[in-house]
C-alpha cells in the first residue's frame, strides 16, 4: 500500500496577480487530501473519493492499461454528472500517463481512495490536493501536471507540498518558492469567513484577463505588499495593507469589494482570498466577530490558528 497526502490552501496575497508573476503570500491549510493506493490482481483502476464525512461522493471503474471506462457513480447531480466526472478523472489519468508512460501500464491494478479532511465545496483545494498526489505516485512534475489539466498559476501545488507560509511567484513548471516565517502575533484577531458558495476561479480569471490591461506597476505593487504583510508587526497597519490590496484589486477588475458589497457596517477590516464573490475572505476581528458574521447569514467562522500551521 501507498499513501500520499497534500495540504490545502489559501491565497492571502496576489489574487489574479499571482497569474502574471507577482510574488505572493500563501499559506497551506492544516486540513488536506490523501490518496491511497492498494494493488489487486484485477486489471482495473478502482477510484473511490470520500468527502471529510466518510461519504462516498465519486466511484469510477476503468479497465487498464488502456483506462476504458467500465462504470461511475457520483454523489448528486449537482456534481455535473457521474460521466462528466468520470471523464474529468480519466483526462487527468491519461495526463499523467504521458508524462510517465510507465504509470497504470500494469497487468494488475489498483484500488485508489482519496479522503478529503474539509468540505469539498469549501474551495481550499480539491483539485490541486488531488494533481499533487497524483503527480507524487506517478512521480511526475506536478506543475507540469497542473498546466496540462486544470492550469492555474501553480501557488495552490507549492501549498500542497510545504508545511509553512510561502512566497510564491510564478515561473512556469519551476516557480520559485520561498518558506517564510509568517505568524502575527495579532494572529488571534484573524478569522476566516465562507461566503457560502464554491466561487468558478476560471470566471474570476477571465474577467481579469479581459480587464488587466498592462500590469507592470501594479505586479510590482502587489509583490511588495506580499513583503510588508509578511513583515507586518501589528494589526493597525496589517488592516492598512488589507485595505490597501483591496483597493488595487477592485480597480483592476473593475468590481467593489466584498467589505463594500457585503459587510460596509463592519467593524474590522475584510479581504478576498482567491476569486472575488465566493470562498473564503480573510477578516480581522475580536470574539465578537463570529457573531456578526453568523447574524449576516455566514455561518462558518475559523480562527486563523484553526486553520493555519
Amino acid at each position: 500500500m501507498k499513501e500520499f497526502y497534500s495540504n490545502g490552501k489559501l491565497l492571502l496575497t496576489g489574487e489574479y496577480f499571482v497569474l502574471d508573476g507577482a510574488t505572493s503570500l500563501a499559506v497551506p491549510t492544516t486540513c488536506g487530501q490523501d490518496l491511497i493506493v492498494e494493488p489487486i490482481k484485477e486489471p482495473q483502476l478502482i477510484w473511490q473519493s470520500y468527502t471529510n464525512t466518510g461519504a462516498c461522493w465519486l466511484e469510477v471503474i476503468f479497465d487498464l492499461p488502456r483506462l476504458r471506462l467500465v462504470s461511475a457513480d457520483f454523489e448528486a447531480t449537482k456534481d455535473g454528472g457521474n460521466d462528466t466526472l468520470a471523464e474529468n478523472l480519466r483526462t487527468i489519468l491519461i495526463e499523467t500517463q504521458k508524462l510517465n508512460p510507465a504509470f497504470l501500464n500494469s497487468e494488475n491494478g489498483f484500488l485508489v481512495k482519496t479522503n478529503l479532511t474539509f468540505p469539498k465545496y469549501w474551495g481550499l483545494g480539491t483539485s490541486s490536493t488531488l494533481i499533487n498526489n497524483l503527480a507524487n505516485w506517478a512521480k511526475v512534475n506536478p506543475y507540469r501536471l497542473l498546466e496540462n489539466t486544470f492550469g492555474g498559476s501553480g501557488y495552490d501545488i507549492a501549498c500542497a507540498q510545504n508545511n509553512t507560509p510561502i512566497l510564491y511567484t510564478r515561473n512556469g513548471i519551476n516557480p520559485l518558492v520561498e518558506k517564510v516565517a509568517f505568524s502575527p502575533i495579532f494572529k488571534n484577531q484573524l478569522y476566516f469567513v465562507y461566503l457560502n458558495k464554491k466561487q468558478n476561479s476560471r470566471e474570476g480569471i477571465k474577467r481579469y484577463k479581459t480587464l488587466k490591461g498592462t500590469l507592470t506597476s501594479e505586479i510590482q505593487q502587489i509583490s511588495k505588499l506580499s513583503e510588508l504583510f509578511l513583515a507586518s508587526d501589528n494589526l493597525k497597519d496589517f488592516k492598512e495593507l488589507m485595505l490597501e490590496h483591496e483597493q488595487l484589486v477592485s480597480k483592476t477588475i473593475q468590481l467593489q469589494s466584498v467589505q463594500k458589497e457585503l459587510f460596509s457596517d463592519y467593524f474590522g477590516q475584510t479581504k478576498s482570498l482567491g476569486a472575488w464573490g465566493g470562498d473564503f475572505i480573510l477578516a480581522t476581528g475580536n470574539d465578537d466577530t463570529p457573531s456578526y458574521f453568523k447574524q449576516k447569514g455566514f455561518e462558518t467562522v475559523i480562527s486563523y490558528q484553526d486553520l493555519i500551521f
